[in-house]
């Protein structure tokens, strides 16, 4: 029984499905199952191999979204779970993710995000619109190891220059790694404005993230 219903969460964000995410969630927690076993036995393989398709054609941008919208709806009642019994997920680092002030697009930073949690970082996602000082802030706070810079217009991309600046300038830079991305982004773009990484999409940020943390 408990061995169907794993599956069947695996499969449920596999097939992008929040709401069979969501029952399976219940009725392991229900049977005893570890909430830490779950996230990182089952919910994290089944993201893992959202990505590998998506990588390789077989996903697009839609199954992303529902895959992520399915593990959130599996981690919000893991969370508490996990809290309940004082357990933490052993963490690869800490990252902070936003879109650039002046830039309101959403979904590919939020997926980012969700990737990035679903291979055991802590993230924090500051939303869009944000301000220099608020990555900064937040950096500074949660002792970020990398900051995550989305901008979707050319008019905004100049922001990520200026919070990698405003990173500079409180004294975070030599040990804060700076990723961009977004559709007017680049490896150019990134090398120009001394960005350490670039990331096309939310499958490759996952393994950009990785190899900065772990130099």
């Amino acid at each position: 029984m408990t061995e169907t219903l794993l599956q069947t969460l695996g499969q449920a964000v596999i097939d992008g499905a929040p709401d069979r995410a969501t029952s399976a969630t219940e009725s392991l927690l229900a049977s005893g199952a570890d909430p830490l076993e779950l996230v990182e036995n089952t919910l994290s393989p089944a993201m893992d191999k959202v990505g590998r398709r998506y990588e390789e054609g077989d996903y697009f941008i839609p199954d992303l979204v529902m895959a992520g919208e399915a593990m959130k709806a599996a981690m919000a009642l893991l969370g508490p779970a996990l809290k309940a019994r004082q357990q933490v997920r052993s963490s690869p680092g800490t990252v902070v993710i936003g879109t650039v002030e002046g830039d309101i697009h959403e979904i590919g930073k939020s997926l980012v995000a969700t990737m990035l949690e679903a291979a055991g970082f802590v993230v924090h996602d500051l939303g869009v619109d944000v301000p220099a000082a608020d990555f900064v802030g937040k950096a500074q706070e949660t002792n970020a190891d990398v900051v995550g810079l989305s901008a979707l217009l050319t008019t905004t991309m100049r922001n990520q220059q200026a919070v990698i600046e405003a990173l500079a300038e409180a004294g975070l830079r030599s040990r804060v790694k700076v990723v961009v991305g977004g559709a007017p982004a680049s490896p150019e773009w990134a090398e120009r404005i001394g960005a350490d990484a670039y990331a096309e999409n939310a499958n490759e940020a996952v393994q950009v993230v990785r190899r900065l943390v772990s130099r």
